[in-house]
Parts: structure tokens; sequence; C-alpha cells
């Protein structure tokens, strides 16, 4: 189970880490009005997702990346939060306000995840 965690977290951390380049816009977007330079901070997370994905890959890197996943998770987070209040202000459908909503209480079930994978037990994926 817990290698299934570790590789499905790889997957959506370098995946997620991609699509940052290739539909910044998008993630530029949400990135909060009070945060500067909105490119460059999508940069950032998008290069500190593939990071954080190889290094949950390599297990001497593991406990370190998980740490520095887990960091960007909370750091990202009012980016979540600032995604759903444009989605309201724009009159997105419910069906995706309810998406948005339902996302919050995910991004701790992540943190969980990636400390899971990564820190609990010295990071071994049994």
């Amino acid at each position: 189970m817990k290698r299934a965690a570790l590789w499905f977290l790889i997957a959506l951390f370098s995946g997620a880490g991609v699509v940052h380049f290739t539909r910044s816009r998008g993630f530029e977007a949400i990135v909060p009005t009070w945060l500067p330079n909105a490119r460059l901070l999508v940069a950032i997370s998008g290069v500190a997702e593939i990071l954080g994905a190889i290094g949950l890959a390599l297990a001497p890197t593991r406990s370190a990346a998980g740490w520095g996943l887990i960091a960007l998770l909370v750091a990202v987070f009012p980016a979540n939060i600032q995604m759903l209040l444009l989605a309201r202000a724009t009159g997105a459908s419910a069906l995706w306000q309810a998406a948005l909503w339902a996302r919050l209480p995910l991004q701790p079930v992540l943190v969980w995840m990636v400390w899971w994978v990564s820190i609990a037990g010295r990071g071994r994926a049994t």
C-alpha cells in the first residue's frame, strides 16, 4: 500500500510540475494578488514539484523531499483558496465550485500521504 502511494505521489508531483510549464497561465491566474511575480512563483513551484518527485523516487533523498513537498503543499494552499474565489466570482458551474470546495480538505490528506511515504518509518515504502 505504501509503495503504491509513493508511486502515486511521484506521478502526481512530476505531472503537476510539468503542467506548471505547459499551462503556466492557468497557474498564474490563481496566485493570490498579494504575492509578487506570479510567473516566477509558478515556475519555482513547478521546479519544486519535479525535484520533489525525483527526491521521493530516490530512497536516500526521500525524507528531505518529503519535508520539501510538505512545505510546498502548505505554501500553495492559498492558491487553492484563490482558485475557489475566482470560480465563485466568475459564476463557474456549481459542480466546479463543489469540486474546488472538496479539494480544500484534500490538501491535508496529501500532506499526510507525503509524510507517510517519506518520513514515517524513515521513508521506506514497503
